[in-house]
């Protein structure tokens, strides 16, 4: 039974990313890391084409859904991301988020994931302005940080993406949104709380949780760093 998505600006959400995961152990590792009090299961699907790398598909989104007892928060890295969404959503996604350059009326295409009842988001790299989710500001559910270029696990932390939060925060504020702030990329027990204290309230992380001796333990560092910034 999946749990339901928890949504508040108030709490932390821990997102580990499947990608870092053992593939040939992917329903080991997923218990791992739920035992270890994760909020959301991440999946990054990639194309070849969007990004330099080719990861997963709908099968095993389908696949993950049937173990998974989180919801699965979906990241598409991929071109013509319309031709995808309802498949994924299908497949078991309970979050989707899109590039702003992946799709040509990104209003439409967020607009369109809302309707199929589940939550949608806008993905910027860490070269795309914050400007461009201006006009889609109060559409959207949350908007993803990449805080290293897309494509593969285990990259280091681009420090400027904390300054790129807090400019996204600013901008959600500024239009009445409600939307939430992701940050994807390097995320680990040394940066955590800053995220947190620049405004993300989903953190994603794959290396710092799966590439370790003891997943589950991983966890409970990961949270302890990142609830930190909520202390008074």
């Amino acid at each position: 039974m999946t749990t339901p998505l928890a949504w508040s600006r108030d709490a932390v959400l821990i997102a580990p990313s499947v990608l870092a995961a053992d593939f040939a152990n992917l329903g080991r590792d997923v218990a791992a890391v739920e035992r270890g009090g994760a909020d959301l299961i991440h999946v990054d699907v990639m194309d070849g084409h969007f990004v330099p790398n080719i990861t997963i598909g709908q099968p095993v989104v389908r696949a993950l859904k049937r173990i998974a007892t989180r919801p699965l928060d979906v990241h598409l890295m991929i071109e013509e991301a319309d031709r995808y969404v309802d498949d994924f959503v299908g497949a078991g996604a309970a979050m989707v988020s899109v590039h702003v350059e992946a799709t040509p009326h990104l209003h439409r295409t967020i607009t369109h994931i809302k309707s199929l009842g589940v939550k949608a988001g806008a993905v910027l790299n860490p070269s795309t302005p914050v400007s461009s989710l201006a006009e889609i500001a109060t559409e959207l559910d949350f908007v993803l940080v990449m805080s290293v270029n897309p494509g593969f696990s285990g990259q280091a932390f681009i420090r400027q993406s904390l300054d790129k939060v807090r400019r996204v925060r600013e901008l959600l504020t500024e239009a009445g949104s409600s939307a939430l702030i992701e940050i994807d990329g390097g995320i680990d027990a040394s940066n955590a709380r800053e995220a947190v204290e620049a405004g993300a309230t989903i953190l994603v992380a794959g290396n710092a949780v799966f590439g370790t001796a003891n997943a589950e333990t991983a966890m409970h560092t990961l949270r302890a760093a990142a609830t930190a910034a909520l202390q008074p």
